[in-house]
C-alpha cells in the first residue's frame, strides 16, 4: 500500500499532537505552542517481518556489564561535570545562547580529546573558511580534525562511514534536514528524526557525538522537549553577555552526577579554565562597605565563596520596587517578607536591588540569610565585618533552617583567610571537625541580626 500523507498539530513543548490546531497544549500547559506538521502513513511491516524482531525475556540478575570508557577532554572543569570525560559511544547535548561560547568550547574539545580515531567536525551554520579562521585564533592545530559542511543527513552518515571517526561533532541539530520529512529543517519532526537517527548511528559504531542545539528566549533548547529525553547528556553554557564568566552546568547526565558546574572566563585565546573561582569573585571587593556580605554556596562538589550586595533606597513611587540579579526573583519578596515581619524593619517605603557580583545566577536556598544581613545592612546603613561570612536557609518564620555540606562550606571559607562564620544553630551541633575560625550558630534571623549589631 502507498504512503499517506497526514497533517498533524505538534507541541513545540512537549511533542503531544492533536489532529487539530489547539491554542492551549492540554498536555504541558503552553499556549500558542502548536506547529503543523506532515507525517506518512502506510502499510507496515508484515507479521513475518515483525517476529524477527521481537525481544527475549531474560533475567537482569545474569545480565553481564560492560566495562564504560570515557575519553578525557583534558579541560578539568569540563570533565568534572561530565563525571570523568565523554562515555564512548555516548550523546551530548550541548546548548547556549547566542555568542554565549559554544563553538569555541567545542574547537578546543577537538584540540585537547584524545581519541584513537580522527575527530569529525559538522557545520550547518559555517564553511570552512569561518571555522579555520576561529581555530586559527585560539591556536588550534589538530591533524586528526575533519571538516564537513553540510545539513542533509543521509550526507553526514555517508561521510562518517567514509571517515571513520570515533568523534563527531553536530552543528547544530537545527539546521540538519532528511528529505523522508517534508517540513523545513528546525521543525519537530525533524530535530526528532535527525536526533533518533545520530542517535542509533552513535550507539551501533561506538562514536562518541555531541550535537549543538539553539535555545529559545525562555533560555530552553529549542525543539520538542523528547530531544532532551532522547541524548545521554545535557549540558548548558550560560553567562552574562557583558560578563567574561561562562558556566557549564549539567542539566542531565546518565553517566554522572548533574550538581556540578564547570567555570571558564572568555579571553582572547578561547575559555580559560577558572580554578579557584572563590578567590576570583571576591577579588574585587573594595573595603567594608555597607549592604555587602560573602556567602557560600554549593555547587556539586565545589563550594563557591561570593559576595552578595544590597541597596535600599526611599520610593519615589507608592509600590516599592524589587529587583534581583542572580537570584530568584520571587525568593527575594519572600525573604523582604520575612525580615519586615520578624524583624521590624519597615520596606515597605524602601526599592531594595540584591546583587550576586560577577554575574552569577544561584537559586541554593543556603543564600536566604546574606540575602537578608545584606539588605538590613543597607537599610540600616551599618557594615558587616569583611571578615565574617554568613550561611542559611530562612523559613517563614524567621528560623534558620540547616543546610548540606555546611563542613566543605567552611573549609572554603577558612582557607579564603575568613574569621567567623554563622551558620543555623542545627548544623552547628553536628559538627565533627575542629575549625580555626568562630563558629556562631544562630536560631533566627534576629539572633544573627544581634550578633551583627543590626539587631
Amino acid at each position: 500500500m502507498a504512503k499517506k500523507t497526514t497533517t498533524v498539530f505538534v507541541c513545540n513543548g512537549c511533542g503531544y499532537e492533536s489532529s487539530k490546531w489547539l491554542g492551549k497544549c492540554p498536555a504541558c500547559g503552553e499556549w500558542n505552542s502548536f506547529l503543523e506538521e506532515k507525517t506518512f502513513t502506510g502499510s507496515g511491516s508484515s507479521s513475518k517481518d515483525k517476529s524477527k524482531l521481537k525481544s527475549e525475556i531474560i533475567k537482569l540478575n545474569e545480565v553481564v556489564k560492560k566495562e564504560t570508557f570515557r575519553i578525557k577532554t583534558n579541560l578539568g572543569e569540563l570533565d568534572r561535570v561530565l563525571g570523568g570525560g565523554f562515555v564512548t559511544g555516548s550523546l551530548t547535548l550541548l546548548g547556549g545562547e547566542p555568542g554565549i561560547g559554544k563553538s569555541t568550547l567545542i574547537l578546543q574539545i577537538c584540540n585537547s580529546v584524545k581519541v584513537d580515531g580522527k575527530i569529525l567536525y559538522v557545520s550547518g551554520e559555517e564553511s570552512a573558511e569561518q571555522i579555520k579562521s576561529r581555530a586559527d585564533r585560539l591556536g588550534i592545530k589538530n591533524d586528526n580534525l575533519l571538516f564537513l559542511a553540510e545539513t542533509d543527513i543521509d550526507n553526514v552518515e555517508a561521510s562518517l562511514e567514509r571517515s571513520e571517526a570515533k568523534f563527531v561533532i553536530i552543528d547544530s541539530v537545527q539546521t540538519m534536514y532528511s528529505d523522508e520529512i517534508t517540513s523545513v529543517a528546525g521543525s519537530v519532526s525533524q530535530v526528532r528524526e535527525i536526533t533518533a537517527r545520530i542517535m542509533k548511528m552513535c550507539k551501533q559504531k561506538a562514536i562518541t557525538t555531541i550535537i549543538i542545539g539553539h535555545v529559545t528566549k525562555d533560555g530552553n533548547i529549542a525543539g520538542p522537549r523528547v530531544l532532551e529525553h532522547m541524548v545521554d547528556t545535557v549540558l548548558y553554557l550560560e553567562g552574562e553577555r557583558y560578563f567574561s564568566y561562562r558556566i557549564l552546568r549539567g542539566v542531565k547526565n546518565r553517566f554522572g552526577s548533574t550538581n556540578e558546574i564547570g567555570m571558564f572566563e572568555m579571553q582572547s585565546e578561547g575559555l580559560v579554565e577558572i580554578t579557584n573561582p572563590s578567590q576570583l569573585l571576591i577579588s574585587e571587593r573594595d573595603g567594608n562597605p555597607c549592604g555587602s556580605v560573602i556567602v557560600v554556596s554549593q555547587e556539586g562538589t565545589r563550594p563557591l565563596v561570593l559576595e552578595v550586595q544590597a541597596l535600599s533606597t526611599p520610593t519615589v513611587f507608592g509600590m516599592p520596587r524589587r529587583n534581583a540579579n542572580g537570584i530568584d526573583y520571587n525568593r527575594l519578596t519572600l525573604l523582604m517578607a520575612v525580615l519586615e515581619k520578624r524583624a521590624g524593619m519597615n520596606l515597605g517605603s524602601q526599592d531594595v536591588y540584591i546583587n550576586l557580583v560577577g554575574g552569577i545566577k544561584v537559586n541554593e536556598p543556603a543564600l536566604d540569610l546574606g540575602i537578608i544581613i545584606a539588605a538590613a545592612s543597607s537599610f540600616k546603613n551599618i557594615s558587616i565585618k569583611e571578615d565574617i561570612v554568613v550561611i542559611g536557609e530562612v523559613g517563614l518564620t524567621g528560623e534558620i533552617r540547616s543546610v548540606n555540606m555546611i563542613e566543605k562550606r567552611i573549609k572554603e571559607a577558612e582557607k579564603l583567610g575568613y574569621k567567623a562564620c554563622i551558620i543555623p544553630e542545627s548544623n552547628k551541633k553536628l559538627l565533627k571537625e575542629n575549625f580555626k575560625l568562630d563558629i556562631i550558630g544562630a536560631k533566627n534571623i534576629i539572633d544573627a541580626m544581634k550578633y551583627l549589631g543590626l539587631k
